[in-house]
């Protein structure tokens, strides 16, 4: 039997994910959600695999920090190299060794790994009626509107000279 407050768990990673900024946001999605390798991601976005392992741990600390977790930054660069790659270990072990500090960012990483399957449907759901809703649509129609206005402004002057 779950709790009730069980259920809102994943609500507060789709709500988060959704409002992170696109890549990390889409990082976290592809590594954590969707499960691919270190190397499968780091490939997909063209960039070699310590990189991506950076740039993750910029994007879990985001995600830590929106969800209200006691995360911080890293404060020098080595430190930032050092949890990126505690953070990949972390993620791939579960008897791993990493600071303190750097344990609210792998709690939060690991739980959305061990709530993927509901969150990849949530993100699914919430996509479609983002995508059927009333000002979605009116936002389409403008967009479409502005290129034909930018169309017939293009002809005019292409037409309208000597």
């Amino acid at each position: 039997m779950t709790s009730p407050s069980r259920p809102a768990i994943p609500t507060t990673f789709i709500t988060a994910l959704r409002e992170l900024e696109p890549r990390p946001s889409a990082m976290l999605t592809l590594r954590l959600v969707e499960g691919r390798s270190r190397e499968a991601c780091a490939t997909h976005y063209g960039i070699p695999a310590q990189a991506f392992s950076v740039l993750l741990l910029r994007a879990a600390i985001a995600l830590a920090l929106h969800r209200d977790a006691p995360a911080r930054e890293p404060v020098s660069e080595d430190e930032e190299a050092a949890w990126a790659r505690m953070l990949a270990d972390a993620l791939e072990r579960q008897d791993a060794k990493f600071p303190a500090a750097l344990a609210p960012v792998v709690e939060t990483c690991r739980e959305l790994q061990t709530l993927a399957p509901q969150v990849a449907t949530g993100l699914e759901t919430a996509e479609r009626e983002a995508r059927a809703s009333p000002q979605r649509r009116r936002e389409e129609w403008l967009r479409r509107l502005a290129v034909a206005v930018l169309l017939a402004m293009t002809a005019w002057l292409y037409l309208s000279k000597p």
